[in-house]
């Protein structure tokens, strides 16, 4: 597919790489400790922060297989009803949870836990995040480079020929987020992330008025030809546990997804922790809620238009589609196409590089928490007696470590067999476990922290009995033969935190246990 890319599409390309690298090795200069690395000494502005927030969020996954969704045969753009839940969480934690991570200084929530239970939980909290973000993150980052390979070609993802072009694709993109993530910490995170929102942004608005004028009768006939195939249907009230989405899933599961995602797991508040004051952590969520909606209807719209384009017209595939394989379904590979064949020169080079933006966001963001849990809530708890700049060159030692882990799990995951709804599968296993221990912590504390910590590991074992027997070939045809369907990803928090929070209970009424007293 490279062969559709001018010199000019490739000079935006490294132009991009090159300028992103270097930006944030500027904003990121002079740490001196970890509350630098980690917290950006806090001075950062919270409009910066609000956009990080929604960049972390927003994967190179979200960008190709959103527009897939309303793209595919029967799609539409319903996921817009989760959008729904987005929002309503962010102004739960706005106003709930943000003064509690104002209080002093704290490096990441799981501290909560410890502060209220003891130190049990926050391991057993960060342990559970370690694990299962960087299998989430694997998974976003080895589907990204399925179609970053194909646009850019096999020469350039195999490194010369030296790897698989996959393997190679998965270390340019982890490389060079490393690179600034590395030397600049957080706050060349977000500073990156807020100029890649813009990127990413601007290529999706562009896709979306673009698309239309290449269709008989523009944006009017493009929308009437869309309401006519069902295409433009966002409202589903039905009430399911199973695919569709549905408005419960969104109100409901969407909101308290996000409460976990947004206010229990380290990715998301360790930006919100590098805000100066409540006020300004309440305004950067704020704003996040403000540009999450529109972002995802753009590109749901993009899908859209993509379908009317294709085939609302009988527009033919200059490229055809290529199969179905581990991580990635044909459709995916829908946008990428469109954007290599049917996009003039230069502005070709920058939809590609709003691809490329989502995928660094989100390999720095993961970098970046996994580094601070690892360094702040394990080893600077067991190491005592050190000083700053022992910590700090720990943190840079783990900011590689968890870089290498990250393609390390990226290989291994690319049998994944479904794009949109892995990440957040995966996630959503110990999703509630997060949120209901932080819920205890803050607001239950007489549980205490043993009924706690059973409730926790109760949680995580549910959630792989109602999630890995739907999705094993072996087991599904039983699962499906006994249920009648599979619980769908929005409801698994829900769940997720139910179970935490019920077996607390119980545990507490079977063995109560004294608090321990707060230790910070």
């Amino acid at each position: 597919m490279n062969g559709y890319f001018s010199i000019g599409d490739w000079i935006v390309i490294v132009a991009y790489l090159g300028g992103i690298v270097g930006l944030g090795v500027w904003f990121g200069k002079d740490q001196r400790n970890t509350r630098d690395y980690f917290l950006g000494s806090r001075n950062i502005p919270w409009w910066g922060i609000g956009v990080s927030i929604v960049a972390a969020e927003t994967s190179a996954l979200t960008i190709i297989g959103v527009p897939a969704y309303a793209f595919a045969q029967g799609g539409n753009i319903m996921f817009i009803q989760m959008i729904v839940g987005y929002v309503i969480a962010r102004i739960i934690l706005a106003v709930v949870m943000v003064p509690h991570y104002m209080k002093g200084e704290i490096y990441s929530p799981y501290q909560l836990l410890e502060q209220n239970l003891g130190v049990g939980p926050r391991r057993l909290a960060g342990a559970f995040f370690l694990f299962l973000e960087t299998m989430a993150a694997g998974v976003r980052v080895f589907v990204a480079c399925i179609p970053i390979r194909l646009m850019l070609g096999e020469q350039v993802c195999s490194l010369g020929g030296l790897v698989d072009p996959i393997l190679g694709a998965i270390l340019i993109f982890v490389g060079l987020s490393l690179l600034y993530t590395y030397i600049g910490g957080v706050k060349a995170v977000i500073w990156t992330d807020a100029v890649q929102f813009g990127l990413f942004l601007a290529g999706g608005l562009f896709a979306l008025f673009f698309i239309p004028s290449l269709v008989d009768g523009g944006w009017t006939a493009a929308m009437a030809k869309a309401s006519e195939a069902g295409k433009l249907v966002w409202l589903n009230t039905h009430f399911t546990f199973s695919a569709p989405f549905n408005i419960w899933m969104g109100v409901i599961g969407g909101t308290v997804m996000v409460l976990s995602t947004h206010g229990a797991e380290q990715l998301i508040v360790q930006r919100v922790l590098a805000c100066r004051n409540v006020a300004d952590g309440r305004k950067a969520l704020a704003l996040s809620a403000v540009l999450i909606f529109p972002l995802f209807l753009i590109f749901l719209l993009v899908g859209v238009m993509l379908w009317v384009f294709y085939v609302g017209t009988g527009h033919p595939f200059q490229i055809p589609l290529p199969e179905a394989r581990p991580g990635i379904k044909s459709n995916d590979f829908i946008f990428p196409i469109f954007m290599m064949t049917e996009v003039p020169h230069i502005l070709k080079g920058f939809l590609i590089v709003a691809i490329l933006s989502a995928a660094m966001s989100s390999i720095s963001s993961a970098i970046t928490s996994l580094a601070s849990v690892s360094t702040m809530d394990f080893i600077k708890q067991i190491v005592k007696g050190r000083d700053e700049e022992y910590f700090l060159k720990f943190s840079k030692y783990s900011t590689v470590f968890w870089a290498g882990v990250l393609v390390f799990t990226a290989w291994l995951t690319r049998e994944v067999t479904f794009v949109l709804n892995a990440a957040f599968s995966l996630r959503g296993l110990t999703a509630g476990a997060l949120l209901g221990s932080l819920i205890i912590a803050l607001f239950w504390r007489r549980l205490g922290a043993r009924a706690t910590m059973i409730g926790m590991t109760a949680s995580l074992v549910v959630m792989n009995l109602i999630y890995w027997p739907a999705n094993i070939p072996a087991t599904k045809a039983w699962w499906m033969a006994t249920f009648g369907a599979e619980v769908f990803w929005p409801w698994f928090t829900l769940i997720d935190t139910l179970v935490t929070l019920s077996v607390a209970w119980a545990v507490s009424l079977v063995a109560p246990q004294k608090n321990p007293a707060p230790t910070a």
